[in-house]
């Protein structure tokens, strides 16, 4: 119930390599369940398994794990056979360092190099060879690496910075899911910022656990979101445990033992505020029902606390531009 929804520009973005190979992919949408109208919605939002859906099917359509974005494609199964490699590595330092000699085999692939900074690492992609004008691959490799190295050691690695070699996109707000850590736009390369006491820690992954993690990733992991640490998402589960009864501003404060002044500037630092987390909340509960034919507009509405259909309405439009009614048929 809680699950964060995916914003309509990622799936647009992943399909830009098949658009460039002339790939029609319609069909593949309406086999998926996703509709080309809603993608081209830009507040429209898509389950995290719909997308998780998209990539694996565009993976084995297109016959390239670089989705069409790298200079050569990158077979299917690469990524497994690297995972094969890195797994039996004492620490999570040797295992990223074999992952990166792996891809460091094939000529056109691009580059990630971790490089050292007093008591942090960090981890460069130079995405020069890549064809990426909306950086979907570029954020991808990023995140993959990351959510790759939290699961070997068995715990989130911390990221402490993300920079990017390019400006703040229009979809930037969708960036906390992604690198819950301060971001730098403009800067000369891309990368991510850790503490170095990471990569001494024991792999708790072995040949086992990775015949399953293999089974849905990497789509896995780009799929599901990053909540974090910060405040927001600590409010967000506060208040995904009831949602027909919200809680007050002050009511919250209180729980968390702050002042509303303190917690209104804490979400302002976030970049967000307690109303816009419960409208994404509400947003992303209303996106989870509308795909399941359980219930109806009107008991959506009541679970969510909207004393009106109507208002509920308003409400689904101005976060999505469509109406729920319309969601739901293009989903079903």
């Amino acid at each position: 119930m809680r699950q964060r929804t995916i914003a309509s520009h990622f799936a647009r973005a992943a399909l830009g390599g098949a658009r460039r190979q002339g790939f029609d992919y319609l069909p593949l949408l309406q086999q998926l369940g996703i509709s080309p109208q809603l993608l081209e919605e830009s507040r429209a939002r898509i389950a995290p398994e719909q997308f998780a859906r998209l990539l694996q099917a565009l993976w084995q359509q297109l016959d390239d794990e670089y989705l069409g974005f790298g200079r050569a494609p990158s077979k299917p199964g690469t990524f497994a056979m690297m995972c094969h490699a890195l797994i039996h590595c004492r620490t999570l330092g040797k295992a990223l360092q074999r992952g990166l000699l792996f891809y460091g085999l094939f000529p056109d692939a691009p580059r990630l190099s971790l490089e050292a900074e007093g008591e942090r690492v960090r981890l460069v992609l130079d995405d020069s060879t890549l064809w990426d004008p909306d950086h979907f691959l570029s954020e991808s490799l990023l995140v993959i690496w990351h959510r790759l190295g939290s699961w070997l050691i068995g715990q989130r690695i911390g990221l402490e910075q993300a920079t990017f070699g390019y400006a703040r996109p229009a979809h930037g707000a969708e960036y906390d899911l992604l690198f819950p850590c301060p971001l730098v736009f403009g800067a000369p390369s891309s990368s991510l910022l850790f503490h170095s006491r990471y990569l001494d820690m024991p792999l708790l992954q072995d040949e086992r656990t990775l015949k399953h993690f293999l089974e849905r990733s990497p789509a896995d992991l780009l799929s599901r979101p990053d909540d974090g640490h910060s405040l927001s998402s600590q409010l967000r589960r506060l208040l995904s445990r009831d949602t027909a009864r919200w809680p007050d501003l002050d009511t919250v404060a209180s729980h968390l033992h702050i002042s509303p002044q303190t917690l209104r500037r804490h979400l302002r630092e976030e970049g967000t505020s307690f109303q816009a987390l419960k409208d994404q909340l509400r947003r992303d509960i209303a996106i989870y029902h509308l795909g399941h034919a359980q219930l109806s507009l009107q008991e959506i509405a009541e679970q969510l606390g909207f004393s009106e259909p109507s208002a509920f309405h308003r409400a689904f439009k101005k976060w999505t531009g469509v109406t729920p009614g319309a969601y739901r048929e293009q989903e079903n």
